[in-house]
């Protein structure tokens, strides 16, 4: 198939959406980079694009991770939209609080992942949204 030609998910406006959700503890985190780089891979995303992007939900889980409520579920949607990914994690916190956005760790998440956003509900979850778009500039 041409790399010009649209999908038939992409005609239809379909989306896909994977949506997993396990322990909010550090030990399952390879659960989550895996399903990223297969996801990342399945819209064609370099190999230097899926690992910045494995990268990025790592640090956003571990962000999140250290303001978890005890046994909780750590939920990450992805929505495959033709040539991005949109990743949201997302896990109720202790303290309700958006993470800070001025810290090394904000600044890792915006140049690994191009768009980063977080927002909080009053109910204390808490969820840090990436999306990445694949490189457009590629030979043929």
């Amino acid at each position: 198939m041409s790399k010009d030609m649209a999908t038939p998910a992409e005609l239809s406006g379909v989306r896909d959406t994977v949506t997993v959700r396990l322990p909010a503890t550090s030990a399952y985190l390879s659960v989550l980079r895996t399903a990223t780089a297969g996801l990342a891979a399945r819209l064609d995303f370099t190999l230097d694009e899926i690992e910045d992007l494995r990268i990025a939900v790592d640090e956003a889980c571990a962000m999140l991770l250290t303001q978890a409520e005890p046994d909780v579920d750590l939920q990450c949607t992805f929505e495959l939209h033709g040539d991005a990914m949109r990743v949201a994690v997302s896990v109720r916190t202790l303290d309700g609080s958006e993470p800070a956005r001025g810290t090394f760790a904000w600044t890792v998440l915006n140049s690994l992942a191009g768009e980063v956003d977080a927002h909080a509900s009053p109910d204390g979850l808490v969820t840090i949204e990436l999306h990445k778009r694949r490189e457009q500039t590629r030979s043929a």
